[in-house]
């Protein structure tokens, strides 16, 4: 019995979540930094911390697959594959509660609402794509990909 022929299991979804919230958080709050620290417009700081979510998010898969023996290029289409629809549901999610929560983006970054923001923002995202993530394992797609190189 495989997830692909019966569908993923919540366990399985959710730890593929978390591997992706780690590269979403992690770009996310240092574009949310870097762009409040350097004062860029609202929309600029959104855009970076999404590039850099994809940036981390990419890379700790490619990290762990590169470890399989594949080549950069595979590597980067296996991150590609398995990531892509997870990272860009997160990103939706937790950039458009960061937007619609009054003054978190005008916040600096020794205020308690520049971080629960973040906080809130990433959570809420986590809840929105774990069933995401299910649905394309259970497809054998998104992170299923990645299983492939594991040892």
């Amino acid at each position: 019995m495989t997830d692909h022929q019966h569908g993923a299991s919540w366990s399985t979804a959710i730890q593929a979540t978390l591997h992706c919230l780690t590269g979403c958080a992690i770009g996310e709050v240092l574009g949310m930094v870097l762009g409040t620290a350097f004062g860029l417009h609202n929309t600029a700081t959104v855009v970076l911390s999404i590039v850099l979510a994809f940036v981390f998010g990419y890379g700790l898969t490619m990290r762990g697959v590169l470890k399989s023996g594949l080549s950069f290029s595979a590597a980067f289409k296996v991150a590609l594959a398995a990531d892509t629809v997870s990272i860009a549901v997160m990103e939706i999610v937790d950039n458009l509660v960061i937007v619609v929560v009054p003054g978190a983006l005008d916040a600096g970054l020794a205020t308690g609402l520049f971080w629960l923001s973040l906080l809130v923002s990433l959570a809420v995202a986590f809840v929105v794509t774990v069933p995401v993530n299910k649905w394309m394992i259970g497809r054998g797609k998104g992170h299923a990909v990645v299983h492939a190189h594991h040892h």
